[in-house]
């Protein structure tokens, strides 16, 4: 059920329109997200495979934080264990008829690289962005948005929040797609008012301060 009425609505797809889009953007969520691989796994298109990846990063925080597996040893468990049925699989395959993979032919897809590449250098780009312009309401809400997460990573160790990153990621893009308007509703309403607030402090405090005049240089 929509949290806005109509009127509220129209008025803002008359003035905003695709403006009105978390972070301005003008595509469709997938689309934002690279429309590959990666963004049918955070979007749940590919469910089992949302859900199998989901579930290793679950394990994997359960048996490091729980159990207090130590990482060196648990590679090794692993490298054994995986060690161990190639062995076995290749033995029983002598003496049968199994289509054994080529390993060679198993390799990492470049587009994965170069999708991480990609989305690194947008990251580090947008925060030069709203470092160097002129928009004191997105530098504030970064730099509020870092402090907290800096306040958060005080409190947790660095596995829970890596936990917690994951599970964010794995959930809120599906979320949003399923409730995107009323999202977006609400935040461009608070940014409004966060705006009218910021306007209200600078005519009402930060005009109000007293400032030296600058003497001009008397040229000889």
């Amino acid at each position: 059920m929509p949290i806005y009425t109509a009127s509220e609505a129209e008025e803002s797809n008359n003035h905003n329109g695709l403006s009105g889009k978390l972070f301005g953007r003008e595509r469709s969520l997938h689309s934002a997200l690279g429309g590959g691989q990666v963004a049918d796994i955070l979007l749940w298109r590919n469910k089992s495979l949302s859900a199998a990846i989901l579930l290793g990063f679950t394990m994997i925080w359960f048996l490091f934080e729980v159990l207090e597996y130590n990482f060196v040893t648990l590679v090794c468990h692993i490298t054994i264990l995986v060690m161990l049925m190639v062995y076995i699989t290749y033995t029983a395959a002598k003496f049968t008829d199994w289509d054994l993979p080529n390993i060679h032919e198993i390799t990492i897809q470049e587009s994965a690289f170069r999708w991480t590449y990609r989305k690194i250098s947008t990251v580090l780009l947008r925060f030069y962005e709203i470092s160097s312009r002129e928009n004191f309401l997105e530098f504030f809400l970064v730099i509020g948005a870092l402090w907290m997460i800096s306040v958060i990573g005080n409190h947790f160790s660095s596995l829970n929040l890596l936990f917690f990153c994951v599970i964010c990621l794995g959930t809120l893009p599906a979320l949003y797609e399923e409730y995107e308007n009323e999202v977006d509703h609400l935040i461009s309403k608070g940014r409004k008012d966060a705006t009218k607030m910021l306007k209200k402090i600078d005519a009402e405090v930060l005009k109000k301060i007293p400032r030296g005049r600058v003497k001009e240089k008397k040229r000889r």
